[in-house]
């Protein structure tokens, strides 16, 4: 693997081996024996706020759209083969996925999208070691997305369940669904999607939200008024598993997305949930550099 783009470019023994080493990484957390970033020096590119990390030996270098060129117009092509020669990989969180591509095809260094507005895979892949600690095996899972049906995290939740093979629905306002070319793209018959949030969390073994306005659409407030009903909350997870796990890729927002009832009764998991993000991470950075 030289890049880690999106979930969609992944095979399932590519998230499989992933994912085992993440878990191994966590019970090694502090006893590593090994540091693969020792040496080496890592652009973090953020035009969208985020929190990092350094434990594999590795010198993270911040740099804000404001810090390099891309804040004054430079084409992402012109930044990627500049920083190509100056550090040793790239961890971009940004708006557009296709620079999140062409960055990784001009500078020549591994490259890791750590969110775009196209997917979120990072995340996706702290969410599934989570399931996998609390639940076991993925295969036969039935989880539920309750929210903005066509968000970064819904379109990574799709590609996983078309690679990994779980059920999955999405659950979303018409106006909010995946388009029909996407999911005739995706073709994945295990990955269905609906306007009735009850409908996706009948018997589902995890319920996944998220907030409803994401990075970049906070003024958009009238949209908030069309997820009317699509809050995960007490009631809606009287349909679930018995077994069953909430997830919130944080922030929260309570009162909206999730109630702070369920939130807070769910808290251990979803705070498991985002620290796995750094086992994750520290997996695709092994992954990049071995």
């Amino acid at each position: 693997m030289s890049h880690f783009l999106s979930i969609e470019q992944l095979s399932a023994d590519d998230i499989r081996r992933l994912l085992a080493s993440a878990a191994c990484l966590k019970r090694q957390r502090g006893a590593h024996t090994t540091q693969p970033l020792a040496g080496q020096t890592w652009a973090l590119i953020f035009t969208k706020s985020s929190t990092c990390i350094r434990e594999l030996g590795g010198f993270p270098m911040f740099l804000s759209k404001n810090d390099i060129q891309l804040g004054r117009g430079e084409p992402i092509k012109d930044t990627a083969r500049v920083l190509g020669r100056m550090v040793h990989g790239a961890v971009i969180r940004t708006f557009a996925q296709q620079d999140v591509i062409d960055f990784a095809a001009y500078s020549n260094i591994p490259t890791i999208n750590a969110l775009t507005d196209d997917e979120h895979p990072c995340q996706i892949l702290a969410d599934l070691l989570t399931i996998t600690e609390k639940l076991g095996d993925l295969p036969g899972r039935r989880i539920a997305f309750v929210g903005d049906g066509f968000s970064n995290m819904t379109r990574s939740w799709m590609w996983a369940a078309k690679r990994i093979g779980f059920e999955l629905t999405v659950a979303a306002p018409p106006a909010y669904q995946p388009p029909p070319e996407f999911l005739a793209a995706l073709d994945a018959p295990n990955v269905t999607v609906t306007a009735d949030p009850a409908q996706a969390a009948r018997g589902a073994h995890v319920i996944n939200t998220d907030v409803w306005l994401s990075m970049g659409q906070e003024d958009q407030t009238d949209k908030e008024r069309e997820f009317a009903g699509f809050q995960v909350n007490a009631a809606l997870l009287t349909n679930s598993a018995p077994d069953h796990i909430v997830l919130h890729c944080l922030p929260a927002y309570r009162g909206k997305e999730i109630s702070a009832e369920v939130l807070e009764l769910h808290a251990n998991t979803i705070f498991q949930q985002a620290e796995n993000r750094l086992h994750a991470q520290k997996a695709i950075l092994v992954e990049l550099t071995g």
